[in-house]
Order: C-alpha cells, then structure tokens, then sequence
C-alpha cells in the first residue's frame, strides 16, 4: 500500500503551525485514505483468467451477429485461445463459451457487464480486453453494423470512447471515423444517416487518430496526448495479466511512440 496521503496530511499538518500533534491528526486522515484507496484498487483488480468466460462468449455473439460464423472467426477465436496460453480445462471452458454466444437470442449484455466488472475502473485492463474485441470484430475486413454495435456497447461499459476507438482501429490499420452525430445509439440501424464501416487505410495509421489528436493541434497539446497515452497503454501496470495482454500493450506502446516520432519529424520539435 502507498503512503502518499498519509505523508501529505502529516506535512500538511506540521506546516498548519500544530507541531506533532498536527503531525500525528494529519497522518491518520492520511493513512484512512490510503487505506480507503488501496481497498478500492485492490477490488477493482482483476481475477487473473475471470475475463475468459465472458470474453469468449462475446467473441462468439460478435461473429454470429451478421448471420454466420465463418472459418475465418473460428480461426482468429483458436489464435487468440493460443496465445493466451489456453489449455486443457481453460481452453474448453473458452470453446463452450463462444459456441454459448453464437447461439440466437444470446444477450450480449450479459457478457459486457461481467467483463466491467472484471476490469473495474482500471483502463489499464480495459484496453486489451478491447484490442482482442477488435481483432475478431475486423477478422473479415471491414465489420457489419451489428459488429460494431456490439464494440461499442463494451466500449462504452468500459469507459472507452469513440475517440480512442478510433485510435485503437487506427493501430490496426483501419479508418474509422465515429458514430458522429449518430450518437451514443447502439441500434445496428445506426440512426438516419446510415453506416460507414471501418476502412483499412492503406497508407498505414495514421499518427495523429493514433494519440487521439486533431492535424492542427498545437506542439504543447500533442505532448501532453503522447504522455496521457503512453502511460496508459504501458504493460508493466497489467499486473499478472496473461503474457498475450502484456504483448498487445507492448504493442500499443509501440504504435504511440512510433506515431509520436512521425510527428516529431514532421513538426520538427523535441
């Protein structure tokens, strides 16, 4: 457990002129709310493998949500099972649970409030769970309607938003623009307008969609986006997270620090 408001309060008291007795007040308010900080980031770390059940019965809803699964969803379903280390008992109880969320009428609700359960409020966890989504939601190309729908009813449980969607598509190599003015609707109709799926972008990803950021922000807001992000997607807070988790972040970091050198380049600053 930390210590940082304990200390904090304890100076704080000493410099209100009470000598140790503020000294001694301050550090118990302190060590009350490190104690009461630590019990709620330890509740909300997850159970190494809980994510595992709801994960794959949610990759299997995704790929039965446009009418079929196809050969191609089945084998991006048994790569990820691979790496992540899946065997024997796990690995099956991954099979069953995609073959559960291919089945009609399954709620994919159920899945999505068990998965932000698992994660808590730690984006940290967040975003792999969400970069495996994505790979089954782009395994045929360019995704139906009803495939990104569901990506963004987990993105939005998870407290992810269409900006940073658009980011992670865009490490992948997609284009993706948003739901705009569709709103926050998760119907597969996506309101009035229409739908336009995520197109590859053969040019590669694009920097800028990369850290979240518009062309003509300035130097000072495009530093402060690269050190949001690259803090956020660092895999050394994963924890004891599966190897393949810890690999998608190292990734990410990659793709942040790689679309962060571009625009360096371009810009010419340090």
């Amino acid at each position: 457990m930390k210590y940082t408001y304990t200390i904090l309060f304890a100076a704080v008291g000493f410099f209100l002129g009470r000598g140790m007795t503020g000294v001694v007040i301050g550090a118990i308010i302190g060590f009350a709310l490190d104690n009461l900080n630590f019990n709620q980031r330890r509740e909300a770390t997850p159970e190494s493998g809980g994510y595992v059940v709801p994960l794959f019965q949610l990759l299997g809803a995704i790929a039965k949500s446009d009418g079929r699964v196809s050969e191609v969803e089945i084998a991006t379903a048994e790569r990820i099972m691979t790496r992540m280390g899946l065997h024997n008992g796990l690995r099956q109880a991954a099979i069953n649970a995609f073959n559960t969320g291919k089945q009609p009428e399954f709620d994919v609700t159920t899945p999505i409030n068990a998965l932000r359960q698992w994660a808590g409020l730690r984006r940290d966890h967040a975003f792999p769970l969400l970069d495996v989504v994505i790979e089954t939601v782009l395994a045929e190309g360019s995704p139906s309607p009803e495939k990104m729908s569901i990506l963004r009813q987990l993105a939005f449980a998870l407290r992810i938003s269409d900006m940073e969607l658009m980011a992670l598509m865009a490490m992948k190599g997609y284009v993706w623009h948003g739901a705009g003015a569709r709103g926050h609707g998760y119907g597969t109709g996506y309101g009035n307008n229409g739908y336009v799926p995520p197109q590859r972008n053969a040019q590669g990803p694009d920097p800028y969609t990369v850290l979240g950021i518009a062309r003509d922000a300035d130097d000072r807001t495009i530093k402060r986006a690269y050190r949001k992000l690259i803090s956020e997607h660092h895999p050394d807070r994963l924890g004891d997270l599966p190897e393949d988790m810890r690999k998608r972040a190292e990734s990410r970091a990659s793709e942040i620090n790689a679309a962060y050198e571009r625009i360096k380049a371009e810009r010419g600053f340090k």
